[in-house]
């Protein structure tokens, strides 16, 4: 059996890919976290239901999962969870169907870039968190 570079380092790229899905996550949480009533404002502006419950859900979600998932701290049910949320604001957050013009372009890519993390995060929970994380020690 021939092994490649990816075999010998599969630990570290499974880090390193824990690590780049999670750089959007805990980068906008921490700004959401940081500037609670900004985030809470945005989303009445959105009219998303529940503005700040939804700015709770977001800052936990983003920040505090994205940092349990970056450190390997319960990475499968963590990554499942992350998906149903990501699913769940592409569908809210970047309706493009009902938008228009330069909004629609925008929040189409969005859309999209949130099925596409979705995909990286089921993988994740198809691999798990590779050796470099606190579910494996």
């Amino acid at each position: 059996m021939r092994y490649t570079l990816f075999d010998r380092r599969k630990d570290e790229l499974i880090l390193l890919a824990r690590v780049l899905l999670m750089i959007l996550f805990v980068l906008f949480g921490w700004s959401k976290l940081t500037g609670f009533t900004g985030a809470v404002a945005i989303m009445v502006a959105e009219g998303t239901p529940l503005p700040t419950v939804a700015a709770v859900i977001a800052v936990v979600m983003e920040f505090f999962v994205g940092v349990a998932i970056v450190l390997g701290f319960y990475t499968r049910p963590l990554a499942l969870l992350l998906v149903l949320y990501t699913l769940a604001t592409a569908v809210i957050g970047h309706h493009y169907w009902t938008m228009l013009d330069g909004e629609r372009a925008a929040n189409m890519i969005n859309f999209y870039k949130n099925l596409s993390i979705a995909g990286g995060l089921l993988l994740l929970c198809v691999t798990g968190p590779g050796k470099y994380s606190i579910d494996r020690r």
